[in-house]
């Protein structure tokens, strides 16, 4: 899947948990601007997952497999809060409000991600 697709993908993802859970907040503004915000969020997202999320996931596999995997969602959870207060230290008004909702957002964005990615063909 190319980059560009990617971050759609992600940036819809994003907001449906963004608009299904009141303490995922998106900073005011018009659409315009709230659209390329959530294009910049799945950037970093994005960028978190590939380069923070796999070292996570080394480090801590002797404890994912004692969890039999539970962890993972743990350090998705993780990943989105990470994303959250990046995007919060470059101003782009995306937050993540507690552990709680980073985990069950990381969950919305997950199915989410998984269902777009069924519906738009591979390019193999």
């Amino acid at each position: 899947m190319s980059f560009l697709i990617r971050v759609v993908v992600n940036a819809l993802a994003l907001a449906v948990a963004t608009w299904l859970l009141a303490d995922i907040r998106l900073g005011t503004g018009t659409q315009g601007e709230q659209i390329v915000t959530l294009l910049l969020v799945a950037v970093i997202f994005g960028l978190v997952n590939a380069l923070v999320r796999p070292v996570v996931k080394l480090l801590s596999l002797p404890f994912i497999i004692l969890t039999l995997g539970l962890l993972i969602f743990v350090i998705n959870a993780l990943m989105l809060l990470l994303t959250s207060w990046l995007s919060e230290q470059l101003g782009l008004g995306w937050h993540v409000e507690g552990f709680l909702t980073a985990l069950i957002g990381a969950l919305i964005i997950t199915v989410v991600t998984w269902a777009l990615e069924l519906a738009l063909p591979d390019g193999r």
